[in-house]
């Protein structure tokens, strides 16, 4: 990737990049929904980044490219306008220096900027937080400024949440900055404090992506996260991470059913990253793969943020020798199922799952053997 993006930033622009930085995206092993209600996650960075590579215009334009779109996007020094249609993929660069701007650290006045990536978007691999993350070390560096690991990831989500108008919580920055090789990411949200868990060998990732409808934006995440504010409030506790079964049956009658239903899935699954920890550190990836099962389930019934695609991924998946458990991974509503799996799920077992679904939807899956990477970092600009 690295010399891809060297290359193609001399094509765009006629010259050599100053910085170079690269973001993982990241699997949500466990903990749907629960980030920002306060709860615990889990998950892994990948070997899938974005790389971002920008050179500094002194009193210039800002210019900003990317090789999944054509052409150059230009705007003047300070621009802060959310921008609409093609170039809507702007926001999450843009986003960042308005964050970074906002908290009080340096930014270049006029850059030329290039992204490229190898994350595939709309399949629940945080496309978003990996630009955010890339761009934000990127645009430090050429100002000569740091920050911390956690800094990173709260003006990456700061982005996402004020700029891009996402109301995530710091689940996707938070892997993608502290994503370690061989080992998962744990956050507990509430602080957010930060831990890595060791991934038993042996075992791997694989996403199946469905290229179905994806788009968070759109009013479906932040319903849900409306839905789950509702609860709280109800409940009467700041969080959803303060509640108790108990307190939940005590309050059902006074929430809507969909609020009910949120708040079912977000603090049973709460317990279930907990338990997921537990297994991790005893090496029980069977335990594991037990608890990843139920998350799929309790999202298909109480979140209601899978589909017909993702639940019969899922199906297919558990009876694949190999397979210790399957769920759908991210936002829902579409995107990608993940499965942990030994080495007994090969390439051909992938493809047995595809041919069915296929068979199925008449629609093919991109299929993706994911390896854990370490998290985001400035990388060797010259060549």
């Amino acid at each position: 990737m690295r010399g891809a993006l060297l290359e193609r930033f001399r094509a765009v622009f006629g010259r050599e990049p100053e910085v170079v930085a690269r973001a993982p995206g990241r699997i949500e092993v466990i903990g749907n929904h629960t980030d920002y209600n306060g709860g615990p996650v889990l998950g892994a960075a990948i070997d899938r980044s974005i790389w971002v590579a920008l050179a500094r215009i002194p009193d210039g334009p800002r210019r900003f490219a990317s090789d999944g779109r054509p052409g150059v996007v230009e705007l003047p020094p300070g621009a802060a306008e959310r921008l609409a249609g093609a170039n809507s993929w702007v926001n999450y660069p843009l986003g960042v220096l308005v964050a970074l701007g906002e908290a009080g650290h340096p930014v270049p006045a006029g850059f030329d900027y290039l992204a490229m990536s190898n994350v595939p978007t709309g399949a629940g691999l945080s496309s978003s937080a990996a630009i955010e993350l890339s761009s934000c070390l990127a645009f430090l560096k050429s100002a000569g400024a740091t920050v911390n690991r956690t800094t990173l990831a709260q003006l990456g989500q700061r982005a996402e949440n004020r700029f891009v108008g996402v109301p995530c919580g710091i689940l996707d920055q938070g892997i993608s900055s502290f994503g370690r090789k061989d080992h998962l990411v744990y956050i507990d949200c509430r602080v957010p404090k930060f831990d890595t868990v060791p991934l038993p060998a042996g075992s791997n990732f694989w996403i199946f992506n469905t290229h179905t409808k994806h788009a968070l934006i759109d009013g479906l995440y932040a319903t849900r996260h409306e839905e789950c504010m509702e609860a709280a409030r109800v409940i009467g506790v700041p969080q959803l991470v303060a509640a108790t079964p108990a307190m939940l049956a005590a309050a059902e009658t006074k929430l809507s059913r969909a609020s009910y239903k949120r708040a079912r899935h977000v603090i049973d699954e709460i317990g279930r990253v907990e338990q997921a920890v537990t297994a991790l550190r005893a090496g029980d990836l069977r335990a594991l793969g037990k608890l990843l099962l139920a998350s799929h389930r309790s999202s298909r019934t109480w979140f209601e943020n899978s589909t017909p695609e993702l639940d019969f991924l899922v199906d297919q998946l558990e009876e694949e020798k190999g397979v210790f458990g399957a769920r759908l991974t991210g936002g829902g509503f579409g995107g990608a199922a993940m499965a942990l799996a030994n080495e007994d799920f090969t390439p051909a077992s992938a493809g047995r799952v595809s041919e069915a679904y296929f068979q199925k939807f008449s629609s093919r899956l991109e299929v993706i053997h994911a390896r854990t990477e370490d998290g985001a970092a400035l990388v060797t600009a010259g060549t």
